[in-house]
């Protein structure tokens, strides 16, 4: 790379650097970090197992952002001085060693970027993904069933963890809801960016007139419930019933009342679990569920209250059209918030998301012009 280029670049990533630790607040970061030590001091830290280790991973965490930050604007400023040396009095030594220290810090820069996309308060949690038709019966159906094969392979391509917790087939083809947990670094990170409203346009196999529809499904994605939320579930607002399993699962399905539904009262959230192989296991999975959906709802709720804070008004993603996937009369996946798009669209039907994903998560940082 030309020493003009070289300069540009850095001084494109220091502008970024600074802004990206005014999106992260690494001045509260530092402060929270230095409060949560005078904690780990305390004599009665211990007392309190989980508290304590919740106290350390968050502190981890901030720290390690505050340190690389710090570290790369050290070494944007080391680089740069380089630079501008080397554009007063050329030497070929010290421009091999100013190539190499530019390739390093670009790498280190980029590496930051990706952590700071997955950052957030549950990016590090595993996920739980729920996929509803729309109206529309069959050809809905078809589409959610769709989504599902593509989201599992691309689960797949990573390597994650899969545990299906409810499949509800469609009555000619296709799904009513599933809603599977999947596990690995990060799963919430990545997935949250596509919750909302998927929207196909093909030509339908279900039509004798081989006329174009369109369906619709939507996708939501919740961390899974882990110790370091603290979410509370009073029996008495719960309403539960049991029935026989059906769909595939082994041989005790369609034989025992294993098969649980539960539906918490003051929110009329609703969860339901028949793949555990008895009806304690299925109770269990719903509670962690619903503790699931309501630590989403949480989520939600803190995010509209910075925003109204802030003074932005927010489109409600879950609920809105995020994505077109079109096969008809031409092929192309647009998401609709990003701009992002792909004209091979059965490589994103087999997986290939991460583009959508890398520019839904590259879109939420904003810069403080």
């Amino acid at each position: 790379m030309e020493l003009f280029e070289m300069k540009q670049s850095v001084a494109r990533s220091q502008t970024k650097l600074e802004q990206l630790g005014k999106s992260l607040d690494l001045a509260a970061k530092q402060k929270k970090v230095e409060e949560n030590n005078e904690l780990m001091n305390a004599a009665d830290f211990w007392d309190d197992q989980k508290k304590a280790q919740r106290i350390i991973k968050e502190t981890n965490t901030m720290k390690a952002l505050i340190d690389t930050h710090t570290s790369l604007v050290n070494a944007m400023d080391e680089l740069s001085e380089g630079l501008a040396d080397l554009s007063v009095s050329f030497d070929p030594d010290m421009n091999e060693l100013i190539e190499e220290e530019f390739s390093d810090t670009m790498k280190k820069f980029d590496q930051f970027e990706i952590q700071v996309l997955l950052s957030g308060e549950y990016d590090n949690h595993n996920a739980i993904l729920e996929i509803h038709p729309g109206a529309g019966g069959t050809e809905a159906m078809d589409w959610a069933s769709m989504l599902y094969r593509m989201y599992m392979r691309w689960a797949e391509r990573r390597g994650f963890k899969i545990t299906l917790m409810d499949y509800q087939e469609g009555e000619e083809a296709g799904m009513k809801s599933c809603s599977v947990l999947l596990e690995g670094p990060m799963v919430y990170g990545y997935l949250k960016a596509e919750a909302g409203v998927h929207r196909l346009v093909r030509i339908s196999p279900f039509d004798s007139n081989a006329r174009r529809h369109t369906s619709f499904a939507s996708v939501e994605v919740m961390p899974q419930f882990e110790d370091d939320a603290e979410i509370e579930i009073d029996e008495k607002d719960l309403d539960v019933i049991t029935m026989r399993s059906s769909g595939a699962g082994g041989q005790h399905i369609n034989k025992t009342d294993s098969a649980v539904r539960m539906t918490h009262k003051p929110t009329g959230i609703v969860v339901f679990c028949q793949t555990q192989r008895s009806q304690l296991q299925n109770r269990e999975a719903c509670i962690n569920m619903l503790k699931s959906k309501l630590l989403q709802l949480q989520i939600k709720e803190n995010e509209e209250r910075a925003a109204a804070v802030r003074g932005e008004v927010k489109a409600n993603e879950w609920g809105s059209q995020i994505r077109s996937y079109v096969f008809h009369p031409y092929t192309m996946v647009k998401d609709l918030r990003t701009g992002y798009e792909v004209g091979n669209i059965q490589a994103v039907m087999d997986g290939d998301l991460d583009g959508f994903i890398d520019s839904y998560l590259r879109s939420q940082i904003k810069s403080d012009e």
